[in-house]
């Protein structure tokens, strides 16, 4: 069974804590992780890093690792923004 993070509103620092200790805890369970970008509204560089970083976790632990839902504009924005080319985003 695969552990699902369902992401919404602002993610920036103030929550970047808690975003953190959910990858950790859905990357150490071995098991397939999904996070949902649907229902975020705004992002920030921080958001990004820590999701990068868990793909590239989950990938070294060969764990199956995507995001689902249709990402907001802003959201895409921070994407591009940030320069992280290859950022897995759904189609």
């Amino acid at each position: 069974m695969g552990n699902a993070i369902e992401l919404e509103g602002a993610v920036d620092i103030s929550v970047a804590a808690e975003l953190r200790r959910r990858l950790v805890e859905a990357l150490g369970s071995g098991n397939e992780l999904r996070v949902s970008l649907a229902r975020v509204t705004e992002m920030d560089v921080t958001a990004v890093q820590l999701l990068w970083a868990a793909t590239r976790e989950a990938q070294a632990a060969g764990i199956e690792f995507a995001f689902e839902g249709q990402m907001q504009e802003p959201v895409l924005a921070m994407l591009a923004e940030s320069g992280i080319e290859k950022f897995p985003v759904p189609a």
